[in-house]
C-alpha cells in the first residue's frame, strides 16, 4: 500500500490550474488545456461511453489513473465551488450521479456535512480535522489497496510538507498559463524528498514519475 499522487497534469511553468477559478472554469482560465492529453485518450472516450481515442503511451498512462485505488482524497475546491457553509446538500460534485472513483472519497473541509452515496460504489465523506485524520480514514477504507490524493495543488503541498506522499506521476502539458495554482511554490514543499524515476515524453505530455528518495 502507497500513498500516490497520479495523471496531476501541470503546465511547463509550474501550474496545475490557470488563475480565476470559478463555476464556469473550475480549473482556472486557460486550465482545461492541462488536460488534453487526457480528453484524446482512447481510456477517456471509453469512461465517457465513447468510441475512439488515441493509443499508445498516453494512453497506458491515463489507464493507470485508477488501477491499484481503494480510497481517494481530495479538497473541497476539486469537490466543487461553493465556499462558506453548505446551504443544502443538492451539490455532489462535478461528476454526475456515478462519478469515476468506485471507492470512498474523503473531501478536506471546514464544514461538516452528511455523506453523499452516489451510484457506482463511491461515497463522498467530508472531513473537517485535517489532511492527517483524511489520511487516516483513507487508509482503513483502502485495505491493501492504494490511497489517491487527487488534488488540488493545495492539497498535494500539504501532503508534500509532511512527507506522507510515496509516489507521484505528473503529466507536463506544453502551454504556459502564465499564474494560478502550483504544487512546489516554495522550498518547503518538499521537492528535495523525491527522485525521478521515470521520463516519458509524447507529442502530448512529457510524463514524469517520482519516487520518495530513500534513506541514505
Amino acid at each position: 500500500m502507497v500513498v500516490r499522487v497520479n495523471g496531476i497534469s501541470v503546465s511547463l511553468d509550474g501550474y496545475a490550474a490557470g488563475p480565476d477559478q470559478s463555476l464556469e472554469n473550475p480549473l482556472g482560465v486557460g486550465g482545461e488545456r492541462l488536460h488534453d492529453w487526457l480528453i484524446a485518450t482512447r481510456m477517456f472516450h471509453e469512461m465517457s461511453g465513447e468510441d475512439g481515442g488515441s493509443e499508445g503511451v498516453d494512453d497506458q498512462f491515463a489507464a493507470g489513473l485508477r488501477t491499484g485505488i481503494g480510497a481517494t482524497i481530495m479538497g473541497r475546491n476539486m469537490f466543487g465551488p461553493i465556499r462558506g457553509e453548505w446551504p443544502d446538500q443538492d451539490w455532489t460534485g462535478w461528476w454526475g450521479d456515478n462519478p469515476p472513483y468506485h471507492n470512498d472519497v474523503f473531501v478536506l473541509t471546514h464544514y461538516a456535512r452528511e455523506p453523499a452515496v452516489m451510484d457506482g460504489g463511491t461515497t463522498f465523506y467530508f472531513v473537517t480535522d485535517g489532511v492527517e485524520s483524511a489520511l487516516d480514514l483513507a487508509l482503513e477504507a483502502a485495505g491493501d489497496q492504494d490511497v489517491l490524493i487527487a488534488g488540488g495543488a493545495s492539497v498535494i503541498r500539504q501532503y508534500l510538507r509532511l512527507g506522507l506522499i510515496d509516489q507521484m506521476h505528473l503529466a507536463y502539458a506544453p502551454i504556459l498559463l502564465g499564474g494560478g495554482e502550483r504544487i512546489f511554490d516554495q522550498p518547503g514543499d518538499g521537492a528535495d524528498r523525491y527522485e525521478c524515476v521515470g521520463f516519458v515524453p509524447t507529442d502530448a505530455a512529457i510524463h514524469i514519475r517520482f519516487a520518495r528518495k530513500s534513506d541514505r
